[in-house]
């Protein structure tokens, strides 16, 4: 390779080259993106280039092209190309199959052939340039009339920029616990969206406070399980929060189904259901800021139960308190999990899957997420709910322990109790019915799952799969098809 490799600044505000179905076949290719932040205020005031000149639209058209040959481009980010050439370049040659010379970080001023016809407008800087010039730490103003350009432009931008390798930095693309969930299609606020498109504005009060209620649902076999006890509570926790402009229930249904239709979900799925206060008109507190009605989301993904319900789970007890009634009553299902997410960071720090929270004087009352459960002789008993949330799969269980023909105390129960005890066990919609073999080192009876805890997660599996509320298109469409990817 003679010739140094040339990349340019504001390589994006270039008309896109004629590519022919030839080309497009040939060799292999790259894609230098830049953020439109940077590349709009570049242009002069009389000059400004129209959505489709500045080629973002072009540039993800040429990429998905090449992927669907099999051969998808390198895509490297201005930005990181300034802070870092020589890392990125040789990034780059690497995907290329090319060898990096150190003449590829250098080259000669002045206008080049090859240069758009954007070049005597916006590449006076570049021009004088003979080598990669350091970035500047901070921005000048953005000018407000391009602020409709960058809306349009950014969102393509972005797409490319999930692509981007970055050579010494963790990926900006982790691996996904189910790789399936990866092309999710979430509902937010009046309609769906693809996942990374899934956001919400900065001024909604579940991100100015944490001001949000929700629920977690399981679909089994074409059916959501308790949808409607569910609704029951979301509605009742809006209502204790005193939200405004509520959507109704059956807008809440509708979002639900079409959202699980939209994904082909039918079963092995776990919905997210959140109903925020809604976006405020300005960044503060009060509740007479959000004149724009709730925000909906409905994030349904593929996911099996969280936890070891075969071999068994172990608990620590953290050493964070329940939330009082006094300060904030666990009944009202909120956002605000900082209480919840302070216990479970013990629980991670101890190499448990999950922790024990007492309430104020010293009894056990859940886990950091689920409610709890013991067996001694025979009986079974689980804390009253006067700092935990009553859950829906917790008064299922309740039911199940009757109808299995057990005698059930809700009481208030020691942590020593529950060292001592013959069988445990959790449940929430999340994990199901999961048997506890430690909790603070002690193992809990013989070590394994007993017997009790068997019955009753064959039972809570039968209702599971007898009951819930029918997905609409479900029975004609996709009965008895293999659903989960």
């Amino acid at each position: 390779m003679d010739q140094p490799l040339d990349l340019k600044e504001n390589v994006a505000s270039q008309h896109m080259p004629d590519l022919t179905d030839e080309l497009m076949k040939k060799g292999k290719h790259c894609i230098l993106i830049e953020n439109p932040l940077d590349i709009l205020p570049s242009f002069d005031k009389g000059s400004l280039p129209s959505f489709m000149e500045l080629g973002y639209a072009s540039l993800v058209s040429i990429y998905s092209e090449l992927c669907a040959q099999g051969k998808s481009p390198s895509i490297i980010d201005g930005a990181l190309l300034q802070e870092d050439p020589k890392g990125t370049l040789r990034g780059l040659c690497e995907d290329l199959g090319i060898p990096f010379q150190a003449a590829m970080l250098k080259w000669e001023a002045g206008p080049k052939s090859f240069d758009g016809i954007r070049a005597p407008h916006s590449y006076k800087t570049t021009h004088k340039l003979t080598g990669f010039k350091s970035p500047s730490k901070y921005p000048a103003p953005f000018p407000p009339d391009l602020y409709d350009l960058l809306e349009q432009s950014l969102p393509f931008y972005n797409m490319l920029r999930r692509h981007v390798k970055q050579s010494g930095i963790i990926s900006l693309q982790p691996k996904l616990p189910v790789p399936a969930n990866e092309k999710l299609l979430v509902w937010v606020g009046n309609g769906i969206v693809p996942r990374e498109s899934a956001k919400i504005s900065v001024l909604d009060s579940v991100v100015q406070g944490g001001d949000a209620v929700w629920e977690g649902l399981r679909v089994y076999n074409g059916k959501i399980f308790k949808l409607e006890e569910h609704l029951d509570r979301l509605f009742d926790s809006a209502k204790a929060l005193a939200f405004s402009n509520v959507p109704t229930r059956e807008q809440v249904k509708d979002a639900i189904f079409k959202t699980l239709i939209r994904n082909g979900m039918f079963d092995e799925t776990h919905i997210r259901l959140t109903l925020t206060r809604g976006k405020k008109v300005t960044s503060g507190m009060s509740p007479s800021l959000n004149l724009y009605g709730c925000t909906l989301i409905v994030l349904a993904e593929w996911k099996p139960p969280i936890y070891e319900n075969e071999k068994g789970i172990t608990l620590v007890t953290a050493t964070t308190r329940r939330n009082s009634p006094n300060n904030l009553d666990s009944k009202i299902h909120h956002n605000n999990l900082l209480n919840n997410i302070l216990a479970k960071i013990e629980g991670n720090n101890a190499s448990a899957d999950d922790a024990i929270m007492l309430d104020k004087d010293g009894y056990v009352s859940e886990t950091n997420a689920t409610n709890i459960f013991l067996v001694k002789k025979g009986r079974v008993a689980t804390p009253h709910a006067d700092y935990c949330l009553p859950g829906k799969t917790r008064a299922t269980v309740m039911d199940l322990v009757i109808k299995e023909g057990l005698i059930l105390q809700e009481r208030r129960i020691s942590l020593s109790e529950f060292h001592t005890a013959d069988e445990v066990w959790t449940v929430g919609t999340i994990g199901e019915l999961s048997p506890v073999v430690k909790i603070d080192g002690r193992t809990i009876g013989d070590g394994s799952v007993g017997p009790v805890t068997r019955r009753l997660q064959s039972a809570l599996k039968k209702l599971t799969a007898e009951s819930g509320v029918p997905i609409p298109t479900y029975q004609q469409s996709y009965q008895g098809a293999k659903i989960f990817p």
